[in-house]
């Protein structure tokens, strides 16, 4: 199993960005994708996850962020709007070979490189 993560940068406070997880050796349909964020001097944080049974947000992006999947690229977006300077961080896709959803760092085994988001004037 291997997940890519990419699509970030910097970017003005409001605007938005769409990361990209880009995954092999698993389908979608079974596994449970999920992003994290990492800011500096603090922990590893669950921000939306994926599966065939829905869809989760944490509250600190809740109407801000949209998570979805095309199935035939093998691939997870997350949509991020209205960005705020606390959404700086290094993001992180993960996966899961269940279908429970969950944004626990520590129940994800496949792990991607991160993508770094600066939203910054």
């Amino acid at each position: 199993v291997q997940l890519q993560a990419s699509g970030g940068g910097l970017v003005q406070p409001g605007g938005s960005l769409r990361l990209s997880c880009a995954a092999s050796g698993l389908a979608l349909d079974y596994y449970a994708i999920g992003w994290f964020r990492q800011a500096p001097g603090k922990e590893r944080e669950g921000v939306s996850c994926l599966s065939g049974r829905g869809t989760y947000y944490a509250d600190s992006v809740e109407g801000r962020v949209t998570i979805s999947r095309d199935n035939a690229k093998n691939t997870v977006y997350l949509q991020m709007n209205s960005l705020k300077p606390e959404d700086t961080a290094v993001y992180y896709c993960a996966g899961r070979s269940t279908v429970f959803l969950s944004v626990r760092p520590n129940e994800y085994a496949y792990w991607g490189q991160g993508t770094l988001v600066t939203v910054s004037s």
